[in-house]
């Protein structure tokens, strides 16, 4: 591949719905170019995008994969995404390494959920729009119909590029002496038009349908010189947010001229490829085999090799200039959201802005001695897919993975088997209950053994009742019934029987002790021993104070189409749940606020898809412990009860 300067690439995302045909489009282009020589299929597994072997295996994008086409000297850096919804987070990072994305519709099927959603990516990323109407070939597509769905959905911006007496209206929209002009009656100079129709579509108020049929290659010869007349030129960017080595808010405009500035945006962990990042070159120039600066980490590491990708092929590079997109192989210090700069000139781009986690699974290794292999393959894997999260429960100690649904997390899954020999398997979640007490009591903790030689004596009366603070100690002795120096072997006593409450084994909380009377012995008293009586006066004084059982709440923020709101709240109720309120939204939406017990909410992100149509998205946060109904909390005793029986 030969060089290409700022001016002669272009870089666009391809996103939109699952099965629209964005992978299938690149097969076309690059048969087109001359790349290959037949059309791969993705239901053959053989297309250059989608290469992985899981990706293979299910027929279908898991992750995305930077395709150059090269074509009338310039290089076009296409970024395949997957359209399921799972795997938002390989959209989310794409769209932060182009200055365009191309929302690929099947032109049978027209506005579905994934484009409405690839359409809200865009205009949160304030990314230019193409709109690549597929599979025009196939029987009785109407493509006037699909124009008009795509109107009624996004608007009037939306303009074929042979309408011209629409495009020239949508034209004339983007300038004052233009529209001045138009509504005159005059004709627009062809330079007008192409400035006026780059800066619409630059600033989002047009947005172009190009058609084509990318199984029968028709029209791929035409959206490529489109792309390359209308996508903005990556100079063209508007400056980049950023901050400087003392964290001040500055700009960072592009430029082939200026200090190296680059953004990883992907990684590759994979054990026979090694780990490849792939960068967008804001600034500069990077070349392989030179020094660069880590502003997330403060390091320095020298760049080794560095190439292009075409799917999993590399094709040789001695750098590249800003603008351009290149991978580097083993940067150990890198991680996707990293930016690399020069030493003397420190900048630092925001991170990448993935989704929070909407489902967590429970796991654990089949075999016995393989939680450092699951360890290594999930910290590996998590530089490959940060949109995933893994946390280990301190609580419940259980491993949990969190993500965007099940197809993401069973992918996890299916990965560490695959790439990293370790097989888990899922379990039931389980919850974080606390014990509290209602009520107050006065009980005497007696520690008393002899048997030969010194013994052991410790006697404490204790008052134990409700408080606001997690834990709260004091000790109101009089007239020297214990010793001083014993009182901090009393409440170590007590704070480590807090790990474990007599209702189900759950940890103890907003509990006051008192100590205000006991006893000691001159000769057999000492600190384990009035540690084990504070021991037992816990648990005699928590069982007498009315204990009972909380459970986490959750603060739920739900978006959803009107049309769903009923289901929404019918389910919320089912679920113990409340709707706190609501407030509209743009494009015929509501905001819902509730809150509901976390056990009633495991297969919310699953339920919720279902409900709305996959059109409906919410974040939970933990909002507060509340007491566990009576029905509840007996079943959760007696199972606790049960495992504890069975040893």
């Amino acid at each position: 591949m030969k060089g290409y300067n700022s001016d002669t690439i272009r870089n666009i995302a391809l996103i939109g719905h699952g099965g629209t045909g964005k992978t299938t489009f690149l097969e076309a282009a690059l048969l087109e170019t001359g790349v290959i020589n037949r059309l791969g299929k993705v239901e053959d597994g053989n297309t250059v995008s989608d290469w992985d072997k899981m990706e293979i295996a299910k027929r279908y994008s898991i992750n995305q994969s930077v395709v150059p086409v090269e074509y009338n000297n310039v290089k076009i850096n296409f970024v395949d995404t997957p359209g399921f919804f799972d795997f938002v987070g390989e959209v989310d990072s794409a769209l932060r390494a182009v200055e365009a994305a191309a929302i690929v519709i099947d032109a049978s099927a027209g506005v579905q959920v994934g484009t409405d959603k690839s359409w809200d990516a865009c205009k949160k990323y304030n990314i230019p729009i193409f709109f690549l109407m597929n599979k025009t070939d196939k029987d009785n597509v109407d493509i006037d119909q699909a124009m008009s769905d795509l109107k009624e959905r996004f608007g009037n911006s939306v303009v074929t590029l042979d309408d011209k007496d629409a495009l020239n209206e949508a034209i004339a929209e983007t300038d004052e002496a233009l529209l001045e002009k138009f509504f005159d009656g005059g004709e627009f100079t062809d330079e007008e038009f192409r400035t006026g129709l780059g800066n619409g579509i630059a600033s989002g108020d047009i947005v172009p349908v190009i058609k084509c049929s990318a199984i029968k290659g028709e029209g791929i010869k035409e959206a490529l010189e489109t792309f390359i007349d209308l996508v903005p030129k990556p100079m063209a960017h508007a400056p980049y947010p950023a901050v400087d080595d003392s964290e001040n808010e500055i700009t960072v405009e592009p430029s082939a001229d200026g200090p190296l500035a680059a953004f990883v945006f992907k990684t590759i962990a994979d054990p026979q490829l090694g780990k490849i990042s792939f960068l967008k070159v804001i600034s500069g120039k990077l070349q392989g085999g030179k020094e660069i600066y880590i502003a997330n980490n403060e390091k320095a590491e020298k760049l080794g090799t560095v190439f292009f990708m075409r799917g999993k092929n590399r094709i040789d590079a001695t750098g590249a200039e800003a603008g351009d997109i290149i991978a580097a192989a083993k940067l150990t210090d890198v991680k996707t959201g990293f930016t690399l700069c020069e030493k003397g000139n420190v900048i630092k781009f925001p991170p990448i802005d993935f989704p929070k986690p909407a489902l967590y699974i429970a796991i654990e290794t089949q075999a016995k001695g393989d939680e450092e292999k699951l360890s290594t393959g999930l910290h590996r894997l998590i530089e490959e897919d940060p949109s995933f999260v893994l946390d280990r429960n301190t609580e419940t100690h259980q491993t949990l993975l969190g993500g965007q649904g099940e197809m993401q997390l069973n992918n996890i899954i299916a990965k560490l088997k695959d790439k990293f020999g370790v097989e888990v398997v899922k379990v039931p979640q389980k919850i974080a209950y606390r014990e509290t007490i209602k009520g107050t009591s006065d009980v005497q903790g007696k520690h008393k053994k002899q048997s030969g030689g010194a013994g052991q004596y410790g006697d404490v009366h204790i008052r134990f009742s409700p408080s606001t603070e997690e834990f709260e100690f004091v000790e109101s002795l009089f007239g020297g019934s214990i010793p001083k120096n014993y009182v901090p072997a009393v409440e170590k006593g007590l704070r480590e029987s807090l790990e474990k409450g007599p209702l189900a084994g759950c940890r103890v909380v907003n509990v006051k002790a008192d100590l205000y009377d006991g006893s000691y012995h001159e000769v057999d008293s000492n600190e384990v021993s009035f540690k084990i009586a504070a021991a037992i006066a816990f648990k005699k004084g928590i069982k007498e104070a009315s204990p009972c059982l909380l459970e986490p709440v959750m603060h739920l923020d739900i978006e959803v189409p009107d049309e769903f709101m009923g289901d929404i709240m019918g389910d919320m109720n089912k679920r113990r749940g409340r709707i706190l309120g609501s407030e509209p939204m743009q494009g015929n939406k509501q905001k819902v606020f509730a809150e509901a017990p976390q056990a009633e909410l495991f297969d919310y992100a699953v339920k919720m898809r279902s409900m709305t149509q996959a059109r409906g998205s919410f974040t939970m946060e933990f909002e507060r412990y509340d007491p566990v109904p009576p029905n509840v909390s007996e079943k959760i005793i007696a199972e606790y009860q049960a495992a504890q029986a069975e040893g």
